[in-house]
């Protein structure tokens, strides 16, 4: 019989872990480990059920428990502190709710709620099974109202997400209240505790829907923006279509007027002319005709601001990515890059483009110097965040359209751009 009740307070505690899970990762999102979002429930769960049946004394679990949590949520993931502190907190907090709302129901039906399994108290069998479907029903609630959470908590949110976690931790801890208030009245607190919990994901839930309200006309915006520069591409593309032409026509007509009965002063002024044209065939070719229109005209703009613009591409045989993305991956990378030259002298203004296929993947790079080092803390200035971060988003979002990745570096000042693409023509 204890074999059995060892085991379903095994489940209870697992139940609680699967709450743990979806709190954590609605709160936090980049993991430095892959299994890591696995790992900490799994660690959560063996040392709930190591303290319970080997340490027993639960004065200092609860503290532990916290500590323990936030450490491994610092491991595992790369998110802002404030989300993994609140995750952390409503883990272990909400859990804790769910076990008073669950006493408080059986509590109605029955004044028993613990039994005596061979000199071990345990919770009765219906007080678990209620624990657990409590919280397995709240953990697939949460997952629903929190599945789309993206918004990173400010200091101003999480101050209040700090009072309603005291408040739900003062009235699950009855013990508490009851020196604070000098009584005790069990539907006072579960009414306070529903509360307190209620308006809590409700505040999360309108931050984030605002949040993402605002990513959505931001998105509208810059996607307005990618379609009105893919015009202008588009446009260029046929200017150049028409310059080709005219050019191939001209080159002809003065190779005619340098022939043997031309003068020597004709020849002289269509050998001039020819010279001054020949700057078209040092453009840089790709292999991709929309490509080349965006190369040569990022290279002008470099020109003009007198960064030494490079670029070495092979981009022959990739059909498979569409123009609009290829100015999103080639065309806010080198913008951002040509922005950056601002606080460099000019013999550090610099910009490198390599692409092209390597084995199975389509390979970017954009790689150019910068000013500014990142602060202490990872992070770098809010010129920084501007100038490389505005396109990045959209760059990442076209690479995993792809089932690619874009990574970003920065070290011994330069800022490097990376984005790997599977090669889906071969």
């Amino acid at each position: 019989m204890i074999t059995l009740f060892r085991f379903i307070d095994l489940l209870v505690t697992i139940s609680q872990g699967v709450l743990l899970f979806v709190i954590v990762n609605s709160f936090c999102h980049t993991l430095r480990i892959k299994c890591g979002k696995w790992l900490l429930p799994v660690i959560f769960v063996a040392f709930a059920y190591f303290w319970t049946w080997f340490i027993v004394d639960g004065t200092f679990k609860l503290a532990i428990q916290v500590i323990l949590v936030v450490a491994l949520e610092l491991v595992f993931y790369k998110d802002s502190v404030f989300n993994i502190i609140a995750s952390a907190l409503m883990g272990l907090m909400i859990p804790g709710s769910c076990e008073s709302l669950s006493l408080t129901a059986v509590g109605l039906f029955t004044d028993i709620l613990t039994v005596d399994v061979s000199g071990i108290i345990f919770a009765s069998l219906p007080t678990y099974l209620t624990c657990i479907t409590v919280n397995i029903i709240v953990a697939l609630c949460l997952q629903f109202l929190l599945n789309n959470f993206r918004y990173s908590l400010r200091k101003g949110d999480f101050v209040i997400v700090l009072l309603f976690e005291l408040v739900i931790f003062l009235f699950y801890n009855n013990s508490i209240v009851h020196f604070v208030i000098g009584e005790y009245n069990e539907t006072f607190d579960l009414i306070v505790l529903l509360l307190s919990t209620a308006f809590l994901f409700l505040f999360l839930y309108l931050k984030n829907n605002y949040y993402l309200h605002e990513q959505e006309q931001r998105d509208k915006v810059q996607i307005a923006q990618l379609k009105q520069q893919y015009a202008y591409y588009q446009d260029k593309l046929k200017d150049q279509e028409r310059i080709r032409s005219i050019y191939h026509d001209m080159k002809n007509h003065l190779l005619v007027l340098e022939g043997s009965q031309s003068t020597d002063e004709t020849r002289k002024i269509a050998q001039e002319l020819r010279l001054q044209i020949a700057d078209y065939e040092n453009y840089i070719h790709t292999g991709n005709d929309f490509l080349d229109i965006i190369i040569r005209d990022k290279a002008e703009k470099a020109r003009e601001k007198q960064i030494d613009f490079s670029a070495f591409i092979d981009f022959g045989g990739v059909d498979f990515i569409d123009p609009l993305d290829i100015s999103t991956l080639f065309g806010s990378g080198i913008d951002n890059a040509i922005e950056a030259r601002e606080k460099l002298s000019e013999e550090q203004r610099v910009i490198l483009v390599k692409a092209g296929k390597v084995q199975d993947f389509v390979s970017i790079l954009i790689e150019n110097n910068c000013a500014d080092e990142a602060h202490a803390d990872g992070h770098t200035t809010k010129a920084d965040k501007f100038l490389h971060g505005f396109g990045i988003s959209n760059m990442k979002k076209a690479a995993e359209k792809y089932g690619g990745i874009c990574t970003t570096t920065r070290e011994n000042g330069k800022f490097t751009l990376k984005i790997l693409l599977p090669n889906t023509d071969n």
